[in-house]
């Protein structure tokens, strides 16, 4: 039998959900969506696509500032929260259950982002090209989109094999290690918190700067610039992120 791809073990989602959205990267939301828009020039009333938006902390600050925001997730759970949360501020915020591989909307969007390393999940690379020219047939003529992730320069800065860190109660180890070619990462992670024990491995695809740029442009997107962070600083050895902006 074939086993489920990782990004569809929803135990991972909601074990690991907690030290991945800490209250400290909830509040990022709003320095970071500063910095989206500064890069983009995006309008005030921009309709806005937030891809694998989670539980909605880039989503819910768009719509604080009175975008229509569409927020596209395949994780129920996390999109349950997102809702409570607009309703809870009387937020007007669209939240999709979808698979981003499967969504489109043609021409709809102004704005298209994808936030905190949430595109390279797939085992084939045309998956990745799918989602960019699903994005691509989203925006309107002229629309941005921008993602943010980690490149293999900036993680071939910082790697480590192995760590681990406290985070919100739970301590959490992880390994890394990177596969032939500089093609993926794969990580195992090692999630305790009292007497409970979980232990996930998963993969993500790494993009230098410029593979990923030309895997836009062969998809249509124009005028790609690659950035070093959310201030627009240059992608060299310095770059913390690879932040890709670019336009239909």
């Amino acid at each position: 039998m074939t086993s489920k791809p990782w990004f569809e073990d929803e135990s991972f989602w909601s074990i690991a959900g907690p030290t991945m959205f800490t209250p400290a990267r909830i509040a990022e939301a709003k320095a970071q969506i500063d910095d989206v828009l500064a890069l983009t020039g995006t309008r005030s009333d921009a309709r806005v696509l937030d891809l694998c938006c989670g539980p909605g902390r880039h989503s819910l600050e768009l719509a604080r500032r009175g975008f229509k925001v569409t927020g596209v997730d395949r994780n129920v759970k996390y999109l349950g929260t997102a809702r409570k949360l607009a309703r809870n501020e009387k937020l007007d915020v669209e939240f999709v259950e979808r698979d981003m591989r499967r969504f489109v909307r043609r021409d709809a969007f102004d704005l298209a982002i994808s936030m905190f390393t949430s595109f390279g999940y797939f085992e084939k690379a045309d998956d990745d090209r799918r989602v960019a020219a699903n994005i691509y047939r989203s925006l309107v003529p002229g629309g941005k989109l921008l993602i943010d992730a980690h490149g293999k320069e900036t993680i071939a800065r910082i790697f480590e094999p192995s760590g681990w860190q406290e985070v919100e109660g739970y301590l959490v180890l992880e390994e890394r290690r990177i596969l032939p070619g500089w093609e993926k990462i794969e990580e195992r992670w090692i999630i305790i918190k009292g007497n409970r024990r979980n232990e996930f491995r998963f993969t993500l695809r790494l993009y230098s700067g410029s593979e990923l740029a030309a895997l836009l442009r062969s998809v249509g997107f124009r005028d790609v610039k690659v950035y070093g962070d959310f201030s627009g600083s240059p992608y060299d050895n310095t770059a913390r992120r690879l932040i890709t902006i670019a336009r239909k």
